[in-house]
């Protein structure tokens, strides 16, 4: 059995003094130690001293090129939670790895503002697209985000502020645990505090009467979404979600993305989940881009191109939504690729994408309904029922 030689070290504001007796010992024996400046900064030892590399991804060539060698990497708080260890985690076997937690911020905070962890959303900006915090933005959340410089807060308030949640109280924690740590409270819409680069924010949504409600279940409202008219809408949205399954991490492709709005609804679905949008209309891939980053998806990948064509190359689905470009082809293409117990699910309007999907329920199975729907409009003084153009669905599980 390979032997640990690579020690994921947590520290804190209070440096090497807060360090268990055992970690101590472990960080004093070490012969490279690998961290920010100013973890440097709070060491005296002779071992070879390493910065994080840039660009960071190379990390993990400069610790392979020193196994053997008894080497501690340093991070601020629980190396596991939104830190280093996980990436580096990935690349090692476990058998070679030693994990030193420390009290992390997410702790730290909690007990400062007094909330209970079990009640509240973990969330990091730090290093990735601020905008993704939108998507937690709801009624009585609590929400503790790592951010990503002094700047944050702010930009946050303005979420917050702009959807109706101006009257929610913010609270910025900075070098919690050390001689210098400092506190920040406010409101959302007067925010104005300059605070610390590194720091982290608590939440406490207050939603206004007139608040946009983006709960995370699906079926937003379509005027939420920019399109030119041809989307997959609310009722429909919300059943094709639910039999796509959104699932944390997982990956759908979206073929004939449109204005994205399945793409979005899936990645709000579940935490971590992403998204590929396959769409030739340069001007649908602007709206798609510009309503995940309203909604509060960012990572949202979209691709130029024409179907089977534009899924060679692309990772390996979980689920497949067909809203646009069906052929035979397309769907053996996408069958393909999808991984076991993947999802597809494709939507027809048009009699010729029905009598494709027809075909193709006869050959592979599944399930198959029409589904239509009527919304109450006005008609004259009174009220009448308007029928959306109905949509015939199928969809299947591989197994």
């Amino acid at each position: 059995m390979t032997q640990p030689w690579l020690h994921i070290i947590g520290i804190g504001e209070d440096g090497v003094d807060g360090l268990a007796p055992a970690t101590r010992a472990v960080l004093d024996a070490a012969e490279v130690i690998v961290g920010g400046k100013r973890h440097h900064e709070m060491l005296e030892t002779e071992a070879e001293r390493l910065a994080w590399p840039s660009p960071f991804d190379s990390l993990i060539a400069e610790l392979e090129m020193r196994r053997g060698k008894r080497v501690a990497v340093l991070a601020t708080g629980d190396p596991l939670w939104f830190s280093v260890g996980a990436k580096i985690g990935r690349h090692f076997d476990a058998s070679e790895i030693v994990y030193h937690p420390q009290v992390g911020a997410f702790q730290l905070a909690a007990a400062r503002m007094g909330w209970s962890m079990a009640d509240l959303e973990t969330l990091t900006v730090h290093g990735r697209p601020v905008e993704q915090m939108i998507a937690f933005i709801q009624p009585d959340a609590r929400l503790l985000v790592l951010t990503t410089g002094a700047e944050t807060p702010g930009q946050i308030a303005t979420f917050l502020t702009e959807r109706g949640f101006g009257k929610s109280r913010m609270t910025v924690l900075a070098h919690m645990g050390g001689d210098k740590e400092a506190r920040f409270d406010g409101l959302a819409e007067s925010w104005d505090h300059e605070v610390p680069e590194f720091n982290t924010l608590a939440v406490d949504c207050v939603a206004a009467p007139d608040a946009a409600l983006l709960p995370r279940v699906p079926g937003l409202a379509d005027e939420l979404f920019q399109s030119d008219g041809t989307m997959t809408k609310q009722e429909v949205r919300a059943i094709t979600l639910a039999k796509l399954m959104p699932m944390r991490g997982a990956l759908l492709w979206d073929i004939g993305t449109g204005c994205g709005s399945v793409a979005v609804e899936w990645m709000r679905g579940a935490r971590y989940a992403r998204a590929i949008g396959i769409e030739p209309k340069p001007e649908r891939r602007a709206m798609a881009a510009a309503n995940a980053l309203a909604l509060g998806v960012p990572r949202l990948e979209l691709i130029d191109g024409m179907v089977p064509a534009a899924l060679d190359g692309l990772d390996a689905p979980d689920a497949v939504f067909i809203g646009g470009g069906l052929t035979e082809e397309t769907f053996d293409a996408a069958w393909a690729a999808l991984r076991p117990l993947g999802r597809l699910v494709a939507n027809a309007v048009t009699i010729e994408s029905e009598m494709c999907l027809t075909a193709l329920h006869k050959k592979h199975g599944g399930q198959l309904v029409k589904l239509s729907v009527e919304r109450a409009e006005a008609l004259g003084s009174l009220s009448g029922w308007k029928p959306l153009r109905p949509v015939t669905q199928w969809s299947l599980i591989k197994r």
